[in-house]
């Protein structure tokens, strides 16, 4: 018996798998279907996939947000493969860029590495984070996850060396980016933060996602399908509802006047 839950659980750990059992479950559920666009009164929202994934991966995430009033955005950071330094980097301009737009400090919403990533800039940058989520992300050892992910980042760091542009390369596992944001992940958050965290991830330890800074929060789902899991956009939905609660509604940007031109046009 233990042999064949064993089994079923990697399974479940498959994307396709994950996302074939997810997503219908996910779109069914009540946590989806509800809507309330006044909730999130335009609270700007930052998505950070995790590691191996694309902006694509939250997808359904972003729609969910957009349907209840917040306003998300991609990190635009490609298949987040890249070095922890340079892509912080990155994402701290599409945090600024993102706090522009929406006119005040945002969300930083990440799974799994892209939890991890999130919480270097909530860190770095606090003044522009209004909360911090964190689906599934072993923050407490950037290297405790799964053995065979790790291989797989120290394959690109050989490719790195090699001359491949935009991978990990050694100095993310023992060198100065290493230290630097191994201190900077150690460092207490001073924004609110939800740490998700599962006993069944066979990917992310639980023990290395329960940040003691957070709020932290269990469910039952898998590594992979954390972020289709209706259960957990159950738990996130009155946690971000206060988040935004203390925050204007965006109003809409007032119409140009028009010259006397264009009135003249209009009127033919």
């Amino acid at each position: 018996m233990r042999v064949v839950e064993a089994t079923r659980a990697v399974a479940r750990e498959q994307v396709l798998v994950a996302m074939a059992l997810g997503i219908p479950s996910l779109l069914a559920d009540r946590a989806w279907r509800a809507t309330d666009p006044d909730e999130g009164r335009g609270l700007g929202v930052l998505l950070v996939p995790g590691f191996g994934f694309g902006d694509w991966s939250l997808r359904l995430t972003a729609t969910w947000l957009r349907k209840r009033g917040y306003v998300p955005t991609g990190a635009r950071i490609g298949m987040n493969v890249g070095c922890t330094s340079d892509l912080v980097d990155r994402l701290e301009r599409r945090l600024e860029a993102h706090v522009g737009a929406t006119g005040g400090p945002v969300v930083l919403f990440g799974q799994s590495r892209g939890g991890g990533l999130a919480r270097l800039l909530s860190v770095r940058r606090p003044e522009l984070v209004r909360g911090l989520v964190m689906l599934a992300s072993p923050v407490l050892d950037q290297l405790g996850a799964h053995p065979s992910v790790v291989r797989v980042a120290r394959t690109l760091a050989r490719l790195s060396r090699a001359g491949v542009p935009g991978l990990l390369n050694e100095d993310c596992f023992a060198g100065t980016c290493y230290d630097t944001n191994s201190t900077a992940m150690a460092a207490p958050l001073t924004v609110p933060a939800i740490a998700v965290f599962s006993r069944n991830d066979l990917i992310a330890p639980w023990e290395l996602c329960a940040d003691p800074c957070a709020d932290c929060v269990e469910v039952s789902s898998s590594h992979t399908g954390m972020g289709l899991d209706p259960e957990v956009y159950r738990l996130l939905a009155p946690r971000l509802a206060e988040w935004a609660r203390d925050r204007e509604p965006a109003t809409p940007a007032p119409t140009p006047a028009r010259t006397a031109l264009e009135v003249t046009a209009s009127a033919r």
